[in-house]
């Protein structure tokens, strides 16, 4: 082993460059901009943590799911500070329009014991 010390450097400071170099761009922004939202959604209302996610982001839309009505009515009440905090949120952007859809968690993902 040589004397010499590479530098170091942070995993999140490679990512997009390796990315870029694997042609994962979107996947990337993609992933970036679920995780935004789900923090986001738990800073700013948290009982819609876990009952929330991002479907899709199709400008000038931002679709999310809720999982039941009021966690909707929730999300839809509070849309334009959700899509103020998006907008400067790491892979997200400056969207017009919240539209929330209910969706049930499937059967097969209760967390309740049987």
């Amino acid at each position: 082993m040589s004397g010499r010390k590479r530098p170091v450097h942070r995993l999140g400071d490679l990512l997009p460059g390796i990315a870029t170099q694997l042609g994962l761009d979107e996947e990337l922004d993609a992933a970036r901009a679920v995780a935004s939202w789900t923090r986001i959604v738990e800073e700013q209302v948290p009982p819609a943590a876990g009952a929330s996610e991002l479907l899709e982001v199709r400008p000038p839309l931002l679709i999310v799911s809720a999982a039941d009505a009021p966690t909707a009515q929730e999300l839809r009440l509070r849309s334009s500070e959700l899509l103020e905090a998006f907008a400067s949120a790491p892979g997200g952007q400056r969207l017009r329009e919240l539209q929330v859809v209910v969706r049930a968690a499937p059967k097969g993902d209760s967390a309740e014991p049987r």
